[in-house]
């Protein structure tokens, strides 16, 4: 069976290959902003499933894996979201919020066949540490930042940002592969 990754990620498609899984790719187009945060885990489950859905109504002889993954920070005041930074402004303020905190981690993994549909989410926790202003902008001068949801890499240079993680990896780097290979062994064993 074809298989299809909704994502134009670098990170999940090196994931998929280091797995072994042979795979293509279609960047999904769906909105991601159409989308309402309710509880973090029904949010990034159905990014997911609506970017999988997206790839899937036009491929429908494939099995089409959807991932989305969220940085979630909750204060006492507040909880937020932290996406993709739009511009180093935004970064700056996003790894600023982070500083000297933990936070959690949540990719949401849709997979999509014609006769059956897994959707889960894994969570991790991340801990930064303390960060000076010269540190968070040098960080955003390596241009790792951008395209990540709360502005870092935690493979890449931002490895550097984290004092410690609890949890699955491959979560905080956006494909939870364990978990995924389970659901399509489910998926073509059913």
């Amino acid at each position: 069976m074809r298989i299809i990754l909704a994502s134009q990620s670098p990170r999940r498609q090196s994931i998929l290959k280091d797995a072994g899984i042979e795979f293509e790719t279609i960047p999904s187009m769906f909105d991601e902003s159409s989308i309402l945060p309710t509880t973090k885990e029904d949010f990034v489950m159905k990014l997911s499933y609506h970017k999988a859905k997206e790839v899937y109504l036009k491929n429908q002889d494939a099995l089409v894996i959807g991932a989305d993954t969220i940085v979630y920070l909750k204060d006492e005041a507040k909880e937020y979201y932290l996406g993709k930074p739009k511009d180093k402004d935004h970064a700056k303020e996003m790894l600023s919020s982070l500083s000297g905190r933990t936070h959690q981690v949540l990719t949401g993994v849709t997979v999509l066949t014609k006769n059956h549909q897994e959707i889960f989410y894994t969570q991790s926790s991340v801990t930064f540490k303390n960060l000076s202003e010269l540190e968070i902008d040098a960080y955003i001068e390596s241009k790792e930042p951008f395209d990540k949801a709360g502005a870092y890499a935690i493979q890449g240079e931002g490895h550097q940002l984290v004092s410690k993680y609890d949890g699955d990896f491959f979560t905080i780097m956006g494909l939870p592969i364990k978990e995924l290979i389970k659901a399509i062994n489910k998926i073509k064993t059913s």
